[in-house]
């Protein structure tokens, strides 16, 4: 019986087996004139090597057309060893999305510290754009297809964890503006799904560079289309490595 996604997810990063890793140097099967043995992974390591095969794979194929043999035979090793760490294909696919929707939650998150509404708006669409350009592959895994039996961790749930963030602050603009609070969440919808729906559309054109998009999406929050800039800037500069 395999374990549940729910399991896997709790595992801890130690290898599961007393022994370590079970696998040989070289792989599965030792082979004749193959060279000089490879080091042997601990059990962290092989995970990680792991995680990242699968997210290659079901980024590529989707989780359907991914197998745990191909999964082995990336890592070279059993089969038995995939199941050790993940309980199968589903465990191995809910640990990847956990980590992918975190990620991109967690720069979501953080863009919405700012005091100022368009630096917000600003920070957030860049915050998407900057998670799609650098982790192309879980963006287009989140966005795939999933198991029928996967009831979170799907993409519309991050969206709609956004929208409540949002809708948060729009709130609180709105409340000073003397304006009906309870249309918030509506705007919110609005303005999370037109960044959401170009930056799905952003990931396979990548034209124009991403804070060109991102103004011009913000251009078309804020002001609106009676108001468009004809040229629009951002206001605020997206951090870089070296200034955070």
């Amino acid at each position: 019986m395999r374990n549940s996604p729910g399991a896997a997810r709790n595992r801890s990063d130690a290898d599961p087996s007393p022994t370590g890793d079970k696998t040989l140097p070289t792989g599965d099967k030792p082979r004749r004139g193959a060279g000089p043995a490879r080091p042997r992974m601990t059990g962290t390591q092989r995970r990680q090597q792991l995680i990242e095969i699968g997210r290659a794979l079901f980024a590529e194929r989707g989780y359907e057309a991914t197998s745990i043999e191909e999964i082995a035979q990336r890592a070279q090793v059993s089969k038995p060893v995939v199941y050790e760490h993940f309980g199968g294909k589903e465990g191995l696919y809910a640990v990847v999305v956990d980590r992918e929707m975190s990620m991109l939650l967690d720069m979501i998150t953080s863009s919405l510290t700012q005091n100022r509404s368009r630096v917000r708006l600003e920070r957030v669409a860049l915050a998407l754009l900057t998670y799609i350009e650098e982790r192309t592959d879980g963006f287009r895994i989140l966005v795939r297809d999933q198991p029928a039996a996967t009831d979170d961790g799907r993409y519309s749930s991050l969206l709609n964890e956004a929208v409540n963030q949002v809708a948060h602050i729009l709130a609180g603009d709105f409340e000073r503006r003397d304006f009906d609070t309870s249309l918030a969440t509506l705007y919110a919808q609005g303005l999370v799904g037109m960044v959401s729906t170009a930056a799905t559309w952003w990931l396979d054109v990548r034209t124009p560079p991403k804070e060109v998009v991102a103004a011009h999406l913000v251009n078309l929050c804020w002001n609106g289309l009676s108001n468009l800039e004809a040229d629009p800037q951002l206001s605020s500069e997206w951090p870089t490595a070296a200034s955070e």
